[in-house]
């Protein structure tokens, strides 16, 4: 039988600021990224949203990004592979401190935003990343892009590893992802999320510009939680996905 995993960022509130609608998304998803106070999230926003996943059965595992609130770690920063390896290990160690207190194990670990790019593209980030992973516990799962410097680094270092692709994002030709702010990069559309979600468990590939396939094999979808209509698209990408005999189970 076919599987797959359905994950999704979230925890990305802060202080008074809210971002996203957890409470409607988790229920769908089977996967849970836990923003570790870096690029979004607060303590307070970090042992809600873990005590939310448990309550839920949602596996948790922490999101690190660049230490960048107002940017939303976007931004890529000008920082050394030395000090993201240190910035990305204390923040799985600030995020099982409080998933510990609940009882929740960690599973995995996927960075955010323009971390996990800047990683799928550039080796030296890419081994930072699985060096602090791998420091901390080799149980934990690496979440990159499928086809990336992420993955083969994982792989590297001894890590069990997790292809990822997206129901909710457009790609190009050579297999990344389209910049935000390209025409055709966010997809909305409930039912195409759900298209491109079985294209890519069913086929290994995805439609790319000009219509031509791009091969995409992953063990996990992420729906982005922070975009209009989260909650639908996750719910209609779930029930499409087990109406088509897929199953949906943790990575």
């Amino acid at each position: 039988m076919l599987r797959i995993d359905l994950n999704c960022d979230c925890g990305e509130s802060f202080g008074v600021w809210s971002l996203g609608d957890d409470v409607a998304v988790l229920p769908h998803v089977t996967s849970a990224n836990v923003a570790c106070g870096a690029h979004a999230g607060d303590p307070e926003v970090m042992r809600r949203t873990v005590r939310l996943c448990r309550a839920l059965g949602v596996a948790v595992g922490a999101h690190p990004g660049f230490p960048d609130l107002p940017g939303f770690g976007r931004r890529p920063l000008p920082l050394t592979p030395s000090e993201v390896e240190t910035s990305v290990l204390a923040q799985i160690g600030a995020l099982h401190a409080i998933a510990r207190a609940e009882g929740v194990e960690l599973r995995h670990v996927k960075p955010h935003g323009a971390l996990y790019n800047l990683a799928a593209q550039t080796p030296a980030i890419a081994e930072a990343i699985a060096r602090a992973v791998a420091a901390f516990s080799r149980d934990l799962i690496l979440v990159g892009l499928a086809g990336s410097a992420l993955v083969e680094a994982g792989l590297s270092a001894g890590l069990r590893v997790a292809r990822e692709a997206f129901a909710d994002r457009g790609y190009a030709a050579d297999g990344s992802l389209l910049p935000r702010d390209a025409p055709g990069a966010l997809i909305l559309d409930p039912q195409r999320n759900l298209a491109q979600a079985l294209s890519i468990v069913t086929t290994g590939q995805v439609t790319g510009p000009e219509g031509r396939p791009i091969p995409v094999v992953a063990e996990t979808l992420c729906v982005h939680g922070d975009t209009p209509g989260a909650a639908e698209r996750a719910a209609v990408l779930r029930q499409g996905l087990l109406a088509a005999g897929i199953e949906v189970r943790g990575m």
